[in-house]
């Protein structure tokens, strides 16, 4: 919500956004009391731009009425941005290659402001694979894909990012990740147990522009049982691949931003 007094008001506009930015960062569809109280705006005020916030897809409510939340219409937005869309124009038949070649489910990850984003994802065609939905958020100093997305940016805009990391995690030790960072940018790409999954390892290499990442390709690794696997390093050797080749598709587009 706005910090400070903007030079000009739109009234409907603020209390819309309001009610939108409450039901993002709540982890649980909220009744419109818990709205109310969120927004400081009355039940009579937020009610009709409940209704037309709901008309319009921005929100929906579960079944048995147990509340409001977002859908993921702004997502679906901010994918058709230009910088967005043609990254993932680029990377889709290239990911689908290396899903096919690795046997292993495969995503593609944006920063979002001190998180990450997932905009697309490719499934192989064996059972098995652990599979990331597009959407899902994580904080980017927690996931592998964020440390990627971090150790290859130029120092003045990590160290932006970072400061901005430290605003919602006071207890970062941001000695200890910085020097994780500058190991992974000489190696070239991660290569991390998963914080979410047991015995899962991800892999992530980044899509670069101007020699800065724009986006991280992972795959989260899991050993199979198969005859037909490929090992992790093979695996590695087709993601770094990958990336090279989008960074090459991608060469003449705008560099990143986490906003």
């Amino acid at each position: 919500m706005p910090t400070q007094t903007p030079k000009y008001r739109a009234p409907a506009l603020d209390k819309g956004l309001d009610i939108l930015e409450l039901l993002a960062s709540a982890h649980k569809p909220l009744s419109i009391t818990e709205i109310s109280e969120g927004v400081g705006r009355s039940r009579g005020e937020i009610f009709r731009m409940l209704q037309v916030l709901e008309e319009r897809d921005y929100i929906s409510r579960g079944e048995g009425d147990v509340g409001y939340s977002v859908t993921t219409r702004l997502f679906r937005l901010g994918m058709e941005q230009p910088p967005v869309k043609s990254t993932i124009e680029a990377a889709l038949p290239v990911m689908h290659k290396l899903a096919d070649i690795s046997g292993q489910a495969c995503h593609l990850v944006v920063p979002s402001h001190e998180q990450i984003v997932v905009v697309a994802r490719v499934d192989p065609p064996g059972e098995v694979a652990l599979v990331v939905r597009v959407g899902h958020r994580r904080p980017m100093s927690r996931s592998t894909s964020g440390h990627v997305l971090l150790a290859f940016q130029d120092e003045p805009v990590r160290e932006r990012w970072l400061d901005m990391i430290v605003k919602y995690e006071p207890a970062l030790d941001r000695k200890k990740l910085t020097k994780l960072l500058t190991q992974l940018r000489a190696r070239g790409y991660a290569s991390e147990p998963s914080q979410i999954v047991d015995a899962v390892t991800d892999l992530s290499a980044p899509v670069l522009q101007h020699g800065r990442a724009v986006c991280a390709l992972t795959i989260p690794f899991i050993e199979q049982r198969t005859e037909a696997q490929t090992t992790m390093d093979d695996v590695l050797a087709e993601l770094r691949r990958a990336t090279k080749e989008i960074s090459d598709a991608l060469q003449f587009g705008a560099a990143a931003h986490p906003d």
